[in-house]
């Protein structure tokens, strides 16, 4: 995926977003994360996918420490708890 700057980013539509949740199994913050991300996503008409860290070994050294991870458009956008209003307008513009 081509980065985008933050400016172009914010006039994409909806289903030219892409929402990244990277998490592990047995994860119960991943679990909340998952919960607001369809949510919002759901809401908002953007697609979102889920990459588990025990299956990509580059995911697991960048981020073990962090999981649950958010990525928007492929930039981290948070970590740990995920805030329902900041995801939506970050996805909203």
């Amino acid at each position: 995926m081509t980065r985008m700057s933050p400016l172009f980013r914010c006039k994409a539509a909806p289903q030219e977003r892409l929402v990244t949740l990277i998490r592990k199994p047995g994860c119960h913050l991943c679990d909340d994360a998952q919960a607001v991300i369809e949510k919002v996503c759901g809401e908002l008409g953007v697609p979102w996918e889920g990459r588990d860290i025990t299956e990509d070994r580059a995911l697991h050294d960048q981020y073990w420490e962090q999981i649950p991870v958010v990525l928007v458009d492929g930039e981290q956008h948070t970590f740990w708890r995920v805030d329902e209003g900041r995801l939506r307008r970050a996805l909203s513009g």
